[in-house]
Parts: structure tokens; C-alpha cells; sequence
């Protein structure tokens, strides 16, 4: 070990010059080599994650270093997500267990449900039935029960390894008599019943980029980011049997990421509303009951 390294300062310079020389890719949970490096060190140190500045200058014990090196060398080495290194993923100040059964939680959706969907509805409380397909780790099921407080939701996802992760997450949170989960495929799995609305953050990565993924992302289940050739085939599964499971005055609200450019050919014309975020303001799109293709 290098004596030299001394304080957070120190070892956080050396992560952020390690990442950089190592071409990592990041953009599950963090943007930059900088943020991850003050992730990496601030969670290793078991110090508050969004408080940096007053121990900047703390210096680190031999076993505390130790530590550091060997996390630095894991995210290098394996190439593996900062979320599986620590078994948690933090989206617009919700904490979630991830692991590699679940994809790290990064859905544009989560924004737009800290603001409760407003404009598109305008009275949330007024909600009954909410629908997640797709749910992976239960994150977006777990921000829509609070977004809608009076609303039951369903969260269904064919893989039941990700169930699993995602009913640590509702125990966690203390949301059983709220969320309920079922494996299966899209809509197959659910009792008859209508919904208010329904999300879904499917997997929707065309082909070419699959087979061009960083090893960061090959890490994450292949089943929750592979779409088909276009990306599209859930999305197009979604949107042909959405009408039948949405209340009169319902809505779908659908993350397709990158890929509008496929979306035209899928859902032809239909009166789509592009719902903006900080990041993008064509990746998540809304369609009301009415407009469904019958």
C-alpha cells in the first residue's frame, strides 16, 4: 500500500485519475468519473453520501484505504456497476437493494412521478389502480404508492428473480398492503380489473445496440434491456392490449429511451404526449384510453 494516500481528498483524486485512465463507462446511477469516485468513497467510508465537504480533509486509517483500493479495483477490473459493488441504488432521493438479478434504477418515469404526473393528472389523489409492468426492482411500483396515496398498485415482471430484489424494496418500504406483484408476462399474469394508469419502463434496446453494449451494462439481465430488432417488440405488445385494461379516462405513460425514431412505425399516428425531463424530452410518452388502437 502507498502511504502516501492519506485523506478522502487523496484517495478521491486517485479514483477519479484510475476510471479516467480505464475508459469506465458510467450512466447507471452516475454520469461522470467524479460522482462515482465520491459515491465509491463516501459509501465505503459509511459516510453520508451527499456530504462531502466536512471530511474532505479527514485522514484515513490503514484499513480504511485498504478498503478504498479494493473497491476502486473491483468497479476497474470487473467492470461491474457501482450499484452491484454496494447493493444500493439511489433515484431522486428513494434508497433501493439492487443486485445483478435487477437492472440499476435510472427510469426517466421516476422524475415525472416525484411531480405526481402534473400536468397530465391533475388530481392524484383521486386515483384508485395503478398498473407497473416491467417492474424489475420495484422502484417505480414503490414511488407511484406515494405519488398516488389512495391508489392500489399492481407490479408485474416475468422474471422472478427480479420479484424478489423488488419485495425486499416493498418490505423496505413498508408498502405489502399497497403493491402487489405477479409474475408473468406483460399483462397475462393479472386478475380482470381496470386501471387508472399504467406505467412501464420496458426493455426496448434494438439489437445493433445490444451487441455494442459496455461491459457495464452486459453485467445487467439481458431480458430487462433487449427490445428486438427495433427495440420495440414489448413496447408494441403494451400498446395493442393496453385498451383493455384501462379504466374510461385511463393513460398509459411508456419509456422508450432513445429509440423514437423507431416508435412511428410501431404506433403509426397515434396522438402521443411527449412528457420532458432534465435529461430528455422525447424518451417517455403518454397515450389516453381513448386513443388506443381497438
Amino acid at each position: 500500500m502507498n502511504h502516501s494516500f492519506s485523506t478522502v481528498r487523496d484517495l478521491l483524486r486517485y479514483a477519479v485519475t484510475r476510471f479516467n485512465q480505464a475508459e469506465l463507462v458510467f450512466g447507471q446511477g452516475n454520469s461522470n468519473a467524479y460522482d462515482e469516485a465520491v459515491y465509491l468513497v463516501l459509501h465505503t467510508l459509511h459516510l453520508p453520501i451527499d456530504t462531502l465537504d466536512p471530511f474532505f480533509e479527514a485522514r484515513l486509517l490503514k484499513d480504511e484505504i485498504s478498503a478504498i483500493f479494493d473497491i476502486i479495483e473491483q468497479r476497474i477490473t470487473q467492470r461491474l456497476p457501482a450499484a452491484y459493488l454496494t447493493h444500493e441504488a439511489w433515484l431522486h432521493g428513494y434508497h433501493f437493494y439492487v443486485d445483478n438479478r435487477v437492472i440499476v434504477p435510472r427510469s426517466f418515469i421516476g422524475e415525472l412521478l416525484i411531480k405526481r404526473l402534473f400536468p397530465s393528472i391533475a388530481a392524484p389523489d383521486k386515483l384508485t389502480t395503478v398498473l407497473e409492468l416491467c417492474t424489475g426492482s420495484g422502484c417505480l411500483a414503490i414511488m407511484a404508492a406515494h405519488a398516488f396515496p389512495y391508489a392500489k398498485i399492481d407490479a408485474v415482471d416475468l422474471s422472478m428473480q427480479a420479484l424478489q430484489v423488488a419485495q425486499q424494496n416493498i418490505d423496505n418500504y413498508d408498502l405489502n398492503e399497497r403493491i402487489m406483484l405477479f409474475e408473468g408476462d406483460l399483462f397475462k399474469p393479472l386478475p380482470s380489473r381496470q386501471y387508472d394508469l399504467i406505467i412501464a419502463n420496458p426493455p426496448y434496446v434494438n439489437d445493433e445496440s445490444m451487441r455494442v453494449l459496455p461491459a457495464e451494462y452486459r453485467h445487467e439481465p439481458r431480458v430487462a434491456l433487449a427490445g428486438g430488432s427495433d427495440g420495440m417488440n414489448i413496447v408494441r405488445r403494451i400498446v395493442s392490449a393496453a385498451h383493455n385494461w384501462l379504466t374510461d379516462n385511463g393513460m398509459i405513460i411508456i419509456e422508450i429511451g432513445n429509440e423514437k425514431h423507431q416508435l412511428k412505425t410501431v404506433l403509426g399516428n397515434l396522438p402521443l404526449t411527449w412528457l420532458p425531463t432534465n435529461a430528455s424530452n422525447d424518451s417517455v410518452f403518454l397515450l389516453h384510453a381513448a386513443d388506443l388502437p381497438y
